[in-house]
C-alpha cells in the first residue's frame, strides 16, 4: 500500500474552488462535478435515529406512527423517487453500478421489502456510486452514521468501493459524552464513521493528526531509558516529538450549547471532527467534497485550512446558513470568492422552484425568498400552519440590547387584499412593528392600498419611516435587488460605522 505524503498544490487552473450547489445532490453529482475531481469526500446522510429502528424495519403494513416518524417520513418513504432508484440500478441503467450494487440491492429487497428502510439505502447507494466516480484514485471516502443502520450501510460501501479496487481502510468510533441515560438499555454515546480509499494509493497524513502521549506513557519511557528488559533495549526506544498515532476510535466531545461555531442546525457535528478528517485526508489545495452539507461544518473548516471545497444541499435554509458562518463579521457580506450554483436568476426560474411537486422539498421557494430578502438573516418558521403563515422573522434592533420583530410571509400565487388584512392580523398576534409579503406576482392596487392603511413605523435609531406592512415582489428581488435595510445591531447604525465593501456574491442560475 502506497501512502501519498505531505505536499502544497497551486490552486486550479480558472482560480480557487470554492462552489456551493443548491439542488439534489444525485443531479449535482451527475451533472456538475467530473470524474477523478476530487480529493476527498465526507457525507453525514439524514437519517432519524429518534423513531424506532424496530418501527422502520418492520413497517411491512405501511401503518407508522406519522407524528414521531414525520421528519423521517418526509426523506424516506417509498415512493416514485425511490421506485425510480431501484429500477434504475437494478438494470443497471447507464452502465454506472457493479454487479456486486445490483445484487446486493435485490437481496435487500427481499429481506426488507419496497418500505421506507430500502428507500433511504437506494438513495444512498445512488449518491455513492457517484462519489465514487468522482473521486481521484488518491481520494478518500468517510460516511458519518450512527449504529441504526451502519451494517446495511457498510454492504452498500463494500459493494461499491471493494468491487472497484477501492479498501474499506477503518471502522472510526466517534466517542462522546452526554446527558441522561435510558433506563432499560446501556447509554448510547457514538457514531460510526466508515473510511474507504478508492485505491491503494491514497493520501494519509499521519503526523498531522498525532495525539498527545498520555503522561503514563511519557513516564514509562523515562524509567526505561538505558535499561534491557526481556531482550529490549529501551534506551533506544523513543517517543515521536510529534505524538502518538491515533486509534479508530475518537473522543472529541459535541458542540457545547453556548459554542461560537453552534448555528442551531440539529445535526450539527463539531469542527475538531471534520479538521482531524481533513487533515489526515487531503492536502492544502485539493477539493474537499460535502454532498450533504447542512449548516457548511466541512465547508468552514476546509476553508480555514486552505482547500479547496464544493458544498451541495437541497435546502436553502442551509445554503444561507453556510453564506451566513463564511460572511465577513465586520461586513456581514459573504465572501466574494464563493460561487453558488442555483439559485434562481430570473422570474420563471423562481416560479419552477415554487411549483416543485416534491413533498420534501415543498417549502424551498418560501425559505430561498425569506432569506433571500433578510440576506440570510431570517429565523425560518419550519413549522407553518398554527402560526397562520408566518415563513420567518427577523429581530432588528431599536436601542442598545433592544430588538423588534419584522415577520414575513411569502405567497406564490393568489395574493389579494385579504392576503394583507390577514397579514395585519399576523403581525398584531406576533407584537411586530413590521411586515412583508413577498409574492410571486404583481400587487393589485387593493393590496396596496390595504398595506398603506397599516401606516407607519418610525425607526428610533434609524430616523426614518417605514410602511409597517411591505409588499415585494420576486421580481423585484432578483432584478432590482430589493432586499431588508434593517440594522440587526446598535453597532451597525453607531456614527462613522463603516459599512463592507459592498461586494456582490457571484451568482450563477441553473
Amino acid at each position: 500500500t502506497g501512502i501519498i505524503p505531505n505536499r502544497t498544490r497551486g490552486s486550479k487552473r480558472g482560480g480557487v474552488m470554492k462552489i456551493l450547489y443548491y439542488g439534489d445532490n444525485l443531479e449535482i453529482l451527475r451533472n456538475k462535478i467530473p470524474d477523478n475531481s476530487v480529493d476527498l469526500c465526507y457525507i453525514d446522510p439524514p437519517f432519524n435515529s429518534k423513531r424506532s429502528y424496530f418501527q422502520i424495519y418492520n413497517n411491512i403494513g405501511g401503518s407508522e406512527d406519522k407524528a414521531q416518524a414525520q421528519a423521517f417520513v418526509d426523506t424516506w418513504r417509498w415512493d416514485d423517487a425511490a421506485i425510480s432508484g431501484f429500477e434504475e440500478i437494478t438494470t443497471n441503467a447507464g452502465g454506472r453500478f457493479t454487479r456486486q450494487t445490483i445484487e446486493l440491492i435485490k437481496g435487500l429487497e427481499l429481506i426488507l421489502g419496497k418500505h421506507d428502510l430500502l428507500a433511504y439505502l437506494v438513495h444512498i447507494t445512488l449518491r455513492v456510486t457517484e462519489i465514487f466516480r468522482v473521486l481521484k484514485p488518491t481520494g478518500s471516502f468517510y460516511l458519518h452514521c450512527d449504529p441504526t443502520a451502519s451494517h446495511y450501510l457498510k454492504l452498500v460501501l463494500d459493494a461499491v468501493f471493494c468491487s472497484q479496487r477501492g479498501d474499506f481502510r477503518n471502522e472510526i468510533i466517534w466517542c462522546y459524552r452526554g446527558a441522561g441515560y435510558p433506563k432499560k438499555d446501556f447509554g448510547k454515546r457514538h457514531d460510526v464513521i466508515f473510511r474507504y480509499s478508492k485505491s491503494k494509493n491514497f493520501i494519509f497524513n499521519l503526523d498531522a493528526v498525532r495525539e498527545p502521549y498520555a503522561e503514563t506513557t511519557k513516564n514509562r519511557f523515562k524509567h526505561y531509558i538505558g535499561n534491557v528488559r526481556d531482550g529490549v533495549d529501551y534506551g533506544t526506544q523513543t517517543l515521536n516529538p510529534l505524538g502518538r498515532q491515533p486509534d479508530d476510535w475518537w473522543q472529541i466531545q459535541p458542540i457545547a450549547p453556548s459554542a461560537k461555531e453552534r448555528m442551531g442546525y440539529p445535526t450539527q457535528k463539531p469542527e475538531a471532527l471534520l479538521e482531524k478528517i481533513i487533515k489526515a485526508s487531503s492536502n492544502p489545495g485539493d477539493v474537499v467534497l460535502d454532498a450533504y452539507c447542512g449548516c457548511g461544518t466541512t465547508v468552514a473548516v476546509a476553508n480555514r485550512l486552505n482547500r479547496q471545497w464544493i458544498g451541495i444541499d437541497i435546502t436553502y435554509h442551509s445554503i444561507g446558513l453556510i453564506l451566513k458562518r463564511l460572511a465577513d463579521p465586520n461586513s456581514d457580506q459573504p465572501p466574494a470568492d464563493v460561487t453558488v450554483d442555483g439559485i434562481p436568476q430570473d422570474v420563471e426560474a423562481a416560479r419552477a422552484l415554487a411549483n416543485r411537486k416534491d413533498d420534501r422539498v415543498r417549502k424551498e421557494f418560501e425559505k430561498w425568498a425569506v432569506m433571500t430578502y433578510t440576506n440570510n438573516r431570517a429565523v425560518i418558521n419550519e413549522k407553518k400552519g398554527a402560526d397562520k403563515g408566518i415563513d420567518g422573522v427577523v429581530y432588528f434592533a431599536t436601542a442598545p440590547g433592544k430588538t423588534e420583530r419584522m415577520v414575513l410571509q411569502v405567497k406564490s400565487g393568489g395574493a389579494n387584499r385579504g392576503t394583507i388584512a390577514t397579514l395585519k392580523g399576523d403581525m398584531q398576534r406576533e407584537r411586530a412593528e413590521l411586515a412583508i409579503l413577498i409574492t410571486m406576482d404583481e400587487p393589485t392596487r387593493p393590496m396596496i392600498e390595504e398595506a398603506k392603511n397599516a401606516g407607519v413605523y418610525s425607526h428610533p435609531l434609524m430616523g426614518r419611516n417605514y410602511d409597517r406592512i411591505r409588499i415585494v415582489t420576486v421580481r423585484e428581488m432578483i432584478e432590482e435587488d430589493a432586499r431588508m435595510d434593517l440594522p440587526l445591531t446598535f453597532d451597525a447604525v453607531k456614527p462613522g460605522k463603516k459599512s463592507g465593501s459592498g461586494e456582490q456574491l457571484k451568482l450563477l442560475g441553473k
